[in-house]
């Protein structure tokens, strides 16, 4: 893994810590959801037109990625609206850097060295250190439903790690990816919501704050498919999970969550543990 793929990756964890703050700030979750998904429709969309299709033997796994995603979306929102932003993205990144080395080196038969090991196992207990919240802080439903966002992250960077691998075009995966998601989330957000009236003028009030959300998550995933098919599957997630620093720094001066000692001692772990990730290599 290149120092330029470092560094690629770690952009990308700036921009995903800032789409999901974006998204917490707005306060309509399926509205938010709705937001990002259209940006995913009009540029997946476009970008179909241009870039090659993926090998067939990726369609089975883009089809699942995109239901998958799907699910994930709804519930990240939903976790923000019970949990503070501080705690859910911490906790659900944790999850998901365990469960994707787990998958990889286990059921992929991926290779990692005892430092890059190391380093993964200290960045994932930094995350869950994080998450932690004092009690009568934290929300039952809001840590239960973290839980299962981080579960579902683990399934969908698996299946896109394998899925780009046979796709031959990365790009291309990566277009009929969100081309997919933008239809199936919008629908599905319409069909949840009770007041079909107040949802679209949800729309447009937030359009302009959605619609950045959509943009970065789009560069961001982009990057991290990109790095996916030629990285291994939890080296690059154990990376992107940096932008743990970039959602402590807006949970402190954006929600005005509290920045204690023990938040700063595992983010310094957490970046400890990124350098031997990539010095172990």
């Amino acid at each position: 893994m290149t120092g330029s793929v470092v560094a690629v990756v770690l952009g990308a964890a700036v921009l995903h810590g800032t789409w999901n703050a974006i998204a917490k700030a707005i306060p309509a979750r399926l509205v938010s959801s709705t937001l990002i998904a259209l940006v995913y429709l009009v540029v997946g969309g476009a970008a179909c037109l241009v870039l090659p299709l993926p090998d067939r033997e990726a369609w089975p796994y883009l089809l699942v990625s995109a239901a998958v995603q799907t699910l994930y979306l709804l519930l990240l929102t939903a976790a923000y609206a019970k949990s503070e932003f501080g705690s859910a993205y911490p906790l659900t990144r944790g999850i998901a850097v365990l469960g994707i080395t787990l998958v990889s080196t286990v059921f992929l038969g991926e290779v990692m060295t005892a430092a890059q090991l190391g380093g993964v196992a200290v960045v994932a207990l930094a995350l869950l250190t994080l998450a932690w919240a004092p009690k009568g802080r934290a929300s039952a439903t809001g840590t239960l439903i973290s839980v299962v966002v981080g579960l579902t992250i683990t399934a969908y960077s698996v299946l896109d790690g394998v899925g780009v691998r046979l796709s031959g075009e990365p790009l291309g995966y990566a277009a009929w990816l969100f081309l997919l998601q933008g239809v199936s989330i919008p629908l599905t957000c319409l069909l949840l919501a009770r007041d079909k009236g107040e949802f679209v003028r949800g729309l447009r009030t937030h359009a302009p704050m959605g619609v950045l959300g959509g943009v970065l998550s789009l560069a961001a995933y982009t990057i991290v498919v990109w790095a996916q098919s030629i990285a291994p599957l939890a080296v690059v997630s154990a990376l992107r999970e940096t932008g743990v620093l970039a959602a402590g720094a807006i949970g402190f001066l954006v929600f005005r969550e509290p920045l204690s000692a023990r938040r700063v001692t595992a983010t310094v772990c957490a970046v400890v543990g990124i350098v031997a990730i990539r010095l172990g290599a």
